[in-house]
């Protein structure tokens, strides 16, 4: 896709394991709602708030399930940003990095209700504050959970949909369908990969 200067991009990170059909209506809104040019689905390396809490699949396996997720989605783009710094994913160091490559490009990070709340906990939140807008998602009976003072924000409204990707996995575990929660593609990739099986 063919980059212009001065663009106004998203920045949706997440650890993707893996990407289903809310993060995909999140995305999409996002990019609707504060016009926006690309919205890039930046796929963590090492994500510092997960890291021992459970086993994450590898960062090459979940960036090829949100290549498969976005195909063929206008405005939206796999990032392997972070992967390819590696180490522990920091958003600071991500907008640092997008605003370095072209300090005319607007910055908009997509949060959702739970990790705007969560804001205050995060390293380099002084780069988050200073190098973007947030943009919070939030869904039908939200708190409506706002960033500290200092930040820019706005608020996108998305469709309520009560799917998970821990719920996934289980799913995917216990050889439920999955159909209508992810992608067509993401099913055939982790199907593929063999992803999420018991004993995998």
């Amino acid at each position: 896709m063919t980059r212009r200067a001065g663009e106004r991009w998203g920045v949706f990170g997440g650890t993707f394991d893996p990407p289903h059909v809310g993060h995909l209506v999140a995305a999409v809104n996002a990019r609707h709602e504060a016009r926006l040019d690309r919205v890039l689905l930046v796929v963590a390396n090492e994500p510092w708030q997960k890291v021992g809490a459970r086993d994450i699949s590898p960062a090459a396996d979940r960036l090829a399930m949100v290549d498969a997720a976005v195909a063929g989605v206008p405005g939206l783009e796999a990032s392997a940003i972070e992967i390819e710094r590696g180490g522990p994913s920091y958003t600071g160091d991500t907008l640092c990095q997008l605003h370095d490559d072209d300090p005319d490009r607007e910055l908009f990070l997509v949060l959702g209700s739970d990790a705007v709340a969560g804001l205050p906990t995060w390293e380099r939140t002084d780069a988050v504050r200073e190098l973007s807008t947030i943009v919070v998602v939030e869904r039908p009976g939200t708190t409506g959970a706002r960033p500290p003072d200092g930040y820019r924000s706005t608020v996108v409204s998305v469709p309520l949909l009560d799917v998970s990707s821990t719920e996934v996995r289980a799913r995917v575990a216990d050889g439920r369908p999955l159909d209508y929660l992810l992608t067509p593609g993401v099913i055939g990739c982790i199907a593929g990969r063999g992803l999420y099986r018991e004993g995998a």
